[in-house]
């Protein structure tokens, strides 16, 4: 039997290749693989795909650090993130700085990295594909 896992599974609306990019040069992530709707072994239905869909991103799986993460382009440029934040807790303030800057990159920053009761660098931010972080170095456990 295998343990039950949670893995965020973020819809880009047709930009997902951008967004996989993004997150190889801001956060050193390391893509596993690729499937684009057109290398599927099935077709698509007829009608499911927007036009133009055809050739971008069914399914992708990545890394970020030891967490696995799957991204897709969905079938259109109707998703939208919303309703969650993304935790990502670094070793040192100094990569959560180098993270959070990469991060705010074309992106908003929310709460700038400061110094919290729960840990001595925290903050949160909206990437430019509208993901929401929260970056931190862990506090002292009790």
């Amino acid at each position: 039997m295998t343990a039950t896992t949670i893995t965020p599974y973020l819809f880009f609306s047709g930009r997902c290749e951008e967004a996989l990019d993004f997150y190889r040069e801001a956060l050193g992530a390391k893509v596993e693989m690729i499937m684009r709707f057109n290398e599927s072994p099935e077709p698509t239905p007829p009608g499911m795909l927007q036009p133009g869909f055809e050739t971008k991103i069914m399914h992708a799986s990545f890394h970020v650090g030891d967490v696995l993460m799957m991204a897709s382009d969905g079938c259109d440029d109707k998703s939208t993130l919303h309703g969650f934040k993304l935790a990502m807790a670094v070793p040192t303030e100094e990569k959560a700085h180098q993270a959070f800057n990469a991060l705010a990159n074309g992106g908003t920053i929310e709460m700038p990295l400061t110094k919290t009761f729960w840990s001595p660098c925290y903050g949160m931010v909206t990437d430019k594909f509208n993901v929401e972080w929260m970056v931190m170095v862990p506090g002292e456990q009790a």
